[in-house]
């Protein structure tokens, strides 16, 4: 049986610029964008991270401090150890592209496309990536922080419905 320790340490020999830290009871690790796919990979294939829970992402517009724009985050659990572990990739524009894990968890799949349609991230190698909760004319990320709050938005893209009288 593995510890959070023992993976920590395994992932600090093998990548070495790989950072974490914990809090509350969470750890989290930060792995360069390069670097990503070989990290989730190893996680998955030599220490049991069998589950990925969740895949999302933060834009730190305005917040204080903030060197990145955008923090793509995964969310991984294994089931056999009964361990949990928060990834954080950091993201620039103009490149806010990584390899997509969905050969590694097919349940990615979904997960990216919901993280490309709101915020913009683009996934390499992903099998079918294109808007899930918005219509294709959709021309913005609606969740990124410089998205316009007031006025007509994107309504100019669509036709306009009329209801008809019955």
């Amino acid at each position: 049986m593995s510890t959070l320790s023992d993976v920590l340490s395994a992932l600090k020999d093998r990548f070495a610029e790989v950072t974490h830290s914990e809090f509350r009871g969470q750890t989290r690790v930060v792995v360069s964008q390069s670097r990503c796919f070989d990290v989730m990979s190893c996680l998955k294939n030599e220490h049991g991270f069998d589950m990925l829970v969740d895949v999302t992402c933060v834009d730190y517009l305005s917040f204080r401090d903030a060197t990145d724009r955008f923090g793509l985050v995964y969310v991984l659990a294994s089931t056999e150890d009964n361990l949990g572990l928060t990834i954080r990739v950091m993201l620039n524009e103009p490149e806010l592209t990584v390899p997509s894990v969905v050969p590694l968890w097919e349940g990615a799949n979904w997960m990216e496309r919901e993280v490309w349609d709101m915020f913009g991230i683009c996934f390499a190698g992903h099998p079918d990536l294109r808007r899930i909760l918005l219509p294709e004319e959709f021309a913005a990320h609606p969740l990124r922080k410089d998205y316009p709050l007031q006025g007509r938005g994107e309504r100019h893209n669509f036709p306009v419905l009329t209801r008809s009288e019955a």
